[in-house]
């Protein structure tokens, strides 16, 4: 196959919001009303002006696209393949985050809405690969920092917060290990709150400390309020 060398490129950002509900991780996609790839499902995004750099993008098509802004946003990874768009050269630079559903007040449609990862409808371009990068991007977060406290209310038991390791890792986890686990995890806080169920023992509420996430391969950036 030939390339034309000469031929000019365009720069996009696509942004993958990924939340918890009804106990299942569910992400965010908008219905595309044009060709290519018209009435398929995608990932928000869009191309970068002149004017901006990528994360001002990002922030700017976020608000655009979903009505949404003020949350974090992490640079993931550049998604190059000259195959990736058709008829265009078109090289996009993907964000992700994981938000607590609550903090996103945003009306579904049937152009915009969230969808479960396990049961994704066909998507546009190669943007099934960049959901599961970001996820992959999440596992390994784990390893390293309890990144799921993203995902969970303010205050939590310590079930929830394993429920949401094992959608992330996508397999079942030992809950005494969990535990013990959990408890030495740095950032943790332990509440003298407890669940108030009449159905349920209560179960002790904790908290998470504001945590660095220290990479070496991403930034966080977060829009102003004014």
């Amino acid at each position: 196959m030939i390339f034309n060398e000469t031929k000019t490129h365009e720069i996009t950002v696509d942004v993958v919001i990924v939340t918890l509900k009804n106990d299942a991780l569910q992400v965010l996609l908008v219905k595309r009303t044009n060709e290519p790839f018209k009435d398929k499902w995608a990932i928000p995004g869009g191309y970068v002006r002149l004017s901006e750099n990528l994360d001002e993008a990002a922030l700017r098509i976020l608000k655009e696209r979903t009505n949404v802004d003020n949350i974090y946003l992490e640079q993931l990874y550049t998604f190059g393949d000259p195959l990736r768009y058709p008829n265009a050269r078109v090289i996009t630079c993907a964000y992700f985050a994981l938000v607590r559903a609550e903090d996103i007040n945003i009306n579904t449609t049937t152009e915009l809405g969230w969808h479960k990862l396990s049961e994704l409808p066909p998507l546009a371009f190669d943007h099934k690969e960049i959901i599961e990068y970001s996820m992959k991007r999440t596992r390994e977060r784990l390893e390293l920092c309890p990144v799921a406290y993203q995902l969970l209310h303010e205050k939590f038991t310590l079930t929830e917060m394993q429920r949401a390791y094992e959608l992330i890792m996508g397999k079942k986890l030992d809950k005494r290990n969990f535990r013990k686990k959990a408890l030495a995890t740095e950032g943790l806080i332990e509440l003298e709150e407890f669940t108030k169920s009449s159905s349920k023992r209560p179960a002790r509420l904790y908290t998470f400390a504001n945590i660095k996430l220290n990479s070496k391969r991403a930034h966080f950036i977060k829009k102003e309020k004014k």
